[in-house]
């Protein structure tokens, strides 16, 4: 005789059953997948396109910052002309890694492409577990190091938002340059929302009172933590948003208005 669990009205199953959930819990899993998978399809697209990333003075944050001497809008070079790939695949593996190590997005994934657990009292689709202790998951506890990477990427992209401003005619704002401060925006509220964040602020405090300041900044980050989810979707989307923006402005499909 096989064993059986209890639901919460009475509702019995087999122990070997997949769930007695009777909600739609599948949906969530199945939204990450189309999300995660439509973004990672249009960054790979627009990382071997190797053109149409620059529209003055608009630079798309997939080809910043442009290191290579075959870049058509140089941020400063670090690579000579022997590289003649797309100088994305030089910058792009930075903040990758940093969001494909978060801890928020390894749960997104894991639940939507691995099915480790599909969602919760969902039973995984794996006979075992070893958790992040073996390769490759025991790289995922360099997300605290590739933090620092993403927060360089911040300041440069700042810097793009303000070389934004400077039209070939002078000083300007246009929608583009709207749209690049709020890439920038979103990107540091996903970026210092960071658990990693909040643990170098304050994590490795004992006594807070003996540290007001750190506790004060820790505070901070902990409410931008508690919408870590929010950001990491909002600026996964935004940054896709801006290169097309300025992918179809290079392109002459839209024209940029400009404000003044």
């Amino acid at each position: 005789m096989s064993l059986r669990t209890t639901g919460a009205e009475g509702v019995t199953a087999p122990s070997a059953a997949r769930t007695l959930r009777m909600d739609a819990w599948w949906v969530e899993p199945a939204l990450t997948v189309l999300g995660l998978g439509a973004f990672v399809v249009y960054s790979t697209w627009a990382a071997f396109q190797n053109a149409h990333y620059y529209a003055a003075p608009y630079l798309s944050p997939f080809y910043s910052p442009c290191i290579s001497a075959n870049c058509r809008h140089l941020t400063f070079q670090l690579v000579g002309g022997w590289w003649t790939w797309s100088p994305a695949f030089l910058v792009l593996w930075a903040p990758g890694l940093f969001r494909l190590s978060c801890y928020y997005y390894r749960k997104a994934y894991y639940r939507g492409f691995w099915a480790s657990p599909p969602a919760c009292a969902v039973r995984d689709a794996h006979g075992s577990y070893s958790g992040e202790t073996r390769l490759p998951l025991i790289f995922q506890n360099f997300h605290r190091y590739t933090f620092y990477l993403a927060v360089l990427f911040i300041v440069v992209l700042a810097w793009d938002a303000i070389r934004a401003l400077r039209f070939p005619d002078g000083f300007g704002v246009g929608v583009g340059t709207l749209v690049l401060w709020a890439n920038v925006t979103l990107l540091a509220l996903y970026t210092f929302s960071c658990h990693s964040c909040r643990h170098l602020c304050g994590g490795d405090l004992d006594v807070f009172s003996k540290a007001p300041g750190r506790y004060r900044l820790w505070r901070l980050v902990s409410r931008l933590n508690e919408r870590h989810m929010l950001f990491a979707w909002c600026s996964l989307i935004g940054v896709g948003l801006t290169d097309l923006y300025v992918r179809l402005v290079s392109m002459g499909v839209i024209r940029d208005v400009r404000f003044f």
